[in-house]
C-alpha cells in the first residue's frame, strides 16, 4: 500500500493544475477547465489503486490556426489569448454566447488580404472579391447586385461622355451617325425601302431585328424632338441632347437584354452551381466590367450587347436542356447582327449531336421540333419582307447582310489575312472572286474539329440517351421528356463556341476589328468558371485575350479619341479581378512577353513619328502582335477540345483507351439494360473548383485535371446524363469546402 501511495504522490507532483502532464513539472500554456481534466473514483479507499487521470486531448498551441499571430507579433498577444475563450467557460466575461459584430469600415477591404496572404493570384487579393466579402460580412448581401449594376451603368455612362466614332468628321462621320441615320430611315420610310434608300450614305446593312429596334428608338426620338430624326435634313446632327438620347439607348439595350443574360448565367447557370453566392457575385461583376465591349458600345458606339446578350441567353437555355427556347434566342441573335453566324456551326453540331444521342424516335421528333421553331422564327423575323411581293423585297436585305462585293478585310484587323498580307500580298496572287471562296474553305477547315467534337459522341453513342433515360413524372404531373435534358456534350459547348468564333475571326471574309467581341464572350464565360491554378489555363487565357482584344482595337479607339477610356478601363478591370502577370502560375512567360511588347509599342507611338515610307508601321505592328496571340489562342482551343473530348471518350481510337467516365457501359441482366455506376471524370474547365472570381484558392491544385497527363479525379456516379437541375454530367472541379453564404 505504501508503494501505491508513493506512485500516486510522484504522479500528482508532475501534474499541473489543469491536469495535463508535462516533463519536469512544467505548466501547460493552455488553461483548461479542471472539471473535465480527470476521472476520479467516487468511493476512494486505501485499497484502491492509484487514480487514473484522463486529460482532454487538445491540439498543441504551436499548431493552432491562430498561433502564428502571437509568434509574429511584437507583443500584446500571449499564447493563452491566441485562442478565444469558450462561451461555456465560467470565466468568460459575458458568461454565455456572444456573436462578434463586425464594424462597418472600408479598411477591411485592404486589410484582409494582407493578413491572410494571397495564396493564388487573382483570388484573395482582388478588389472585387474583397468588396463582395465585405458586403456579405456586414449583412449587405442584398445590395451587392444593385450596386454592381449601378456601377456598371455609371462606368458606361462615364465612357459615353467622351468622343465617339466620326465626331466632327464630315461628310460621312462614323458608326454613330450610321446608327442614328438608321433611326431616321426606318421611321420615315416604308419597310420595302429600308435596304434600298441611298446606300452610299450609311445604307442599312444589318439584319431586320436591328431595323425594328431602330424603328422603335426612332419613334421615341421623333416624339421627343423631330429634328433628331428628320429625313435627310438631320444628317450629321450632333446636338448635345441628341447625343444624350443615343447614349441612353445603349444603356436601355443593356438593361433589357445583356445584363439579364449575364445575371442568369452568373446566378443560375449549372456551370456555377457549385459556387457560393459570393463567388457568383464576383463572376457577375467580372462580366459587367468587360472593357472591350464597354469601349465599343459606350465609346465607339454600337449595339453589340444585344447580339451578345441573346447569344448568352441561348447558351443558358442549352445548359438547361431547353433547346427550343435556345433556338429562338439564337435566331434572334442572328436577326440582330450577322456576326452571330460565327457561333452557328457549334450550335448546329450540339443540337444535331443531341438528336443522335436521343435515337431514332425521340431524336427525329426533337430535330423536327427544332427545325420548325427555327424556320418559324426566321419567317416571323422576315415577315414584313415576304408580303406582298416575294422574293423581290427579300433579296435586298440578303445582299446587304452578306457583302461579298467588299474586300478581303478592312483597315488593319488582327486576323490571318491581314497579318500574312505583310509578307504575302493576297490581292496580287488571287482574283477578287476567288478570295471569298478561299476564305470560306479555310474557315470551314478551321472549325471542323469543333463540329467533330460535338457530333462524334452522337455518332458513336447513337440512341444512348434514349436507352438510359426513363420518362419521369415531374412535380406537376406532366412528363419530363428526355429531350428536355442537356446532352453530355454540353460541357464542350463553351469551348466549342470560342473555337468556332475565333476560327471565323481569323480566317473568314470581310472581318472588322470590332468582331473580336464575338470570341471574347465565350472565353470570358470560361474564364469565370475556372481558376489560375486549375490546369488548362482557361482563366489566364481569358484575361490575356480580353487585354489583347482591347489592344487590337487600339488604332480604332485612338482615332475615336478614346485613349483615356482605353487605359482607364483596362487598369480598372485588371485591378478589380486581381490580375498580376508576375504571380500567375501558367502562361507567365507568354503574358509578360506580350505585355512588354504592347508597352514598348505604346511608348514608341508617343515619342516616335512613323517614317514617311511606312506611315502605317504602328498599326501593322499592332496587327502582328495581336494576330500572333490570337493564333496561339486558336491552337490552345484545339488542345482543350482534344483534352476534354478524350476525357469524355469522344475521340476513342480504341475503345479501351478513353476513360470510362462517359462510356455508355451497361450491365445486362437478361431483361433490360441497367446503367452501370462508373467513375465520373471532372474536367477542370467546366465547373472550375476555384473560380477566378471567387474560389478559395488553396484547394484548386488538389482538384485540377489534365487528361493529357492522366491527372484525373474520379467519383463514383451513375452514367446517366444530368437533369436540368443537376447540370452537365461532366462536372469539373467541385469545391465542397467552400462556405455557402
Amino acid at each position: 500500500m505504501s508503494q501505491n501511495g508513493s506512485i500516486r504522490q510522484r504522479r500528482t507532483s508532475t501534474l499541473n493544475n489543469d491536469g495535463v502532464l508535462f516533463p519536469g513539472g512544467r505548466s501547460s500554456p493552455i488553461p483548461r477547465p479542471t472539471s473535465l481534466a480527470s476521472v476520479r473514483s467516487t468511493n476512494y479507499s486505501e485499497t484502491d489503486h492509484s487514480e487514473i487521470l484522463s486529460p482532454t486531448p487538445r491540439r498543441h498551441y504551436l499548431i493552432q490556426r491562430q498561433s502564428s499571430q502571437w509568434l509574429q507579433s511584437g507583443g500584446g498577444i500571449s499564447p493563452s489569448t491566441s485562442r478565444p475563450s469558450s462561451p461555456l467557460n465560467p470565466n468568460h466575461p459575458t458568461g454565455g454566447f456572444r456573436r462578434h459584430k463586425p464594424s462597418l469600415s472600408f479598411s477591411s477591404l485592404a486589410g484582409n488580404s494582407k493578413q491572410k496572404g494571397a495564396k493564388v493570384s487573382g483570388l484573395n487579393d482582388s478588389l472585387a472579391r474583397r468588396w463582395v466579402r465585405w458586403m456579405h460580412k456586414n449583412k449587405l448581401k442584398g445590395w451587392v447586385l444593385p450596386i454592381q449594376i449601378l456601377l456598371a451603368l455609371w462606368v458606361k455612362w462615364a465612357v459615353g461622355l467622351g468622343s465617339y466614332s466620326g465626331e466632327n468628321t464630315p461628310p460621312m462621320y462614323g458608326d454613330y451617325e450610321a446608327q442614328r441615320h438608321w433611326l431616321e430611315i426606318t421611321y420615315h420610310l416604308p419597310v420595302r425601302m429600308w435596304y434600298k434608300y441611298d446606300l452610299q450614305y450609311w445604307g442599312l446593312d444589318y439584319p431586320p431585328l436591328t431595323a425594328y429596334v431602330s424603328w422603335i428608338f426612332g419613334y421615341i426620338a421623333n416624339k421627343i424632338n423631330p429634328a433628331w430624326v428628320a429625313l435627310d435634313s438631320s444628317r450629321g446632327i450632333e446636338l448635345p441632347n441628341s447625343k444624350i438620347y443615343m447614349r441612353a439607348t445603349v444603356l436601355v439595350c443593356d438593361l433589357l437584354i445583356y445584363l439579364p443574360a449575364l445575371f442568369y448565367f452568373a446566378t443560375k447557370s449549372s456551370l456555377l452551381r457549385h459556387r457560393s453566392i459570393r463567388a457568383r457575385h464576383v463572376a457577375f461583376f467580372t462580366l459587367l466590367l468587360q472593357p472591350a465591349l464597354i469601349l465599343i458600345d459606350s465609346g465607339h458606339f454600337q449595339y453589340n450587347s444585344v447580339m451578345l446578350g441573346l447569344t448568352c441567353q441561348a447558351f443558358n437555355y442549352f445548359l438547361e436542356g431547353q433547346d427550343l427556347l435556345g433556338a429562338i434566342c439564337f435566331v434572334a441573335s442572328l436577326g440582330f447582327k450577322q456576326m452571330a453566324l460565327y457561333y452557328s456551326p457549334a450550335v448546329f453540331s450540339y443540337l444535331l449531336g443531341k438528336c443522335l444521342l436521343l435515337g431514332w424516335k425521340e431524336g427525329s421528333a426533337h430535330l423536327i421540333r427544332i427545325g420548325l421553331v427555327t424556320v418559324l422564327s426566321f419567317i416571323v423575323l422576315f415577315l414584313p419582307f415576304l408580303y406582298p411581293s416575294f422574293p423581290e423585297n427579300l433579296l435586298p436585305p440578303i445582299q446587304r447582310i452578306f457583302p461579298f462585293a467588299r474586300g478581303l478585310f478592312e483597315d488593319k484587323v488582327a486576323n490571318f489575312w491581314c497579318t500574312s498580307n505583310v509578307v504575302f500580298k493576297w490581292n496580287r496572287h488571287f482574283s477578287a472572286s476567288l478570295l471569298p471562296k478561299l476564305a470560306t474553305g479555310l474557315t470551314a477547315v478551321a472549325f471542323m474539329p469543333t463540329m467533330w467534337a460535338l457530333l462524334s459522341p452522337g455518332i458513336k453513342g447513337f440512341g444512348s440517351m434514349a436507352s438510359l433515360y426513363h420518362t419521369e413524372a415531374s412535380v406537376d404531373g406532366t412528363e419530363n421528356k428526355k429531350s428536355r435534358r442537356p446532352a453530355p456534350t454540353v460541357s464542350l459547348l463553351a469551348h466549342s463556341l470560342f473555337q468556332c468564333s475565333l476560327s471565323f475571326f481569323l480566317f473568314s471574309f470581310q472581318v472588322h476589328e470590332k468582331t473580336i467581341l464575338v470570341p471574347l464572350l465565350p472565353v470570358s464565360l470560361l474564364m469565370i468558371t475556372s481558376a489560375p491554378t486549375v490546369e488548362g489555363s482557361d482563366w489566364e487565357w481569358g484575361v490575356l485575350l480580353n487585354n489583347v482584344g482591347c489592344f487590337s482595337m487600339w488604332p480604332l479607339l485612338r482615332r475615336d479619341g478614346l485613349s483615356v477610356q482605353y487605359v482607364s478601363l483596362l487598369a480598372l478591370w485588371n485591378y478589380a479581378i486581381g490580375h498580376n502577370p508576375f504571380r500567375q502560375k501558367s502562361l507567365q512567360a507568354l503574358t509578360l512577353a506580350v505585355y512588354s511588347a504592347i508597352f514598348v509599342l505604346h511608348i514608341s507611338e508617343l515619342v516616335i513619328s512613323p517614317p514617311a515610307r511606312y506611315p502605317d508601321i504602328f498599326p501593322v505592328l499592332n496587327t502582328l502582335i495581336s494576330g500572333g496571340v490570337f493564333g496561339l489562342a486558336w491552337l490552345w482551343s484545339l488542345k482543350r477540345l482534344v483534352e476534354l473530348s478524350w476525357a469524355m471518350g469522344s475521340l476513342g481510337t480504341q475503345r479501351s483507351s478513353a476513360p470510362s467516365s462517359l462510356r455508355m457501359n451497361s450491365l445486362s441482366n437478361g431483361t433490360r439494360t441497367k446503367p452501370l455506376a462508373v467513375q465520373e471524370v471532372f474536367s477542370s474547365s467546366i465547373y472550375g473548383d476555384n473560380s477566378a472570381t471567387g474560389g478559395n484558392g488553396h484547394n484548386s491544385q488538389r482538384h485540377s485535371v489534365s487528361p493529357a497527363s492522366s491527372m484525373v479525379r474520379r467519383r463514383n456516379t451513375s452514367v446517366l446524363p444530368p437533369t436540368r437541375e443537376e447540370g452537365p454530367s461532366t462536372a469539373s472541379v467541385v469545391d465542397l469546402n467552400e462556405p455557402s453564404m
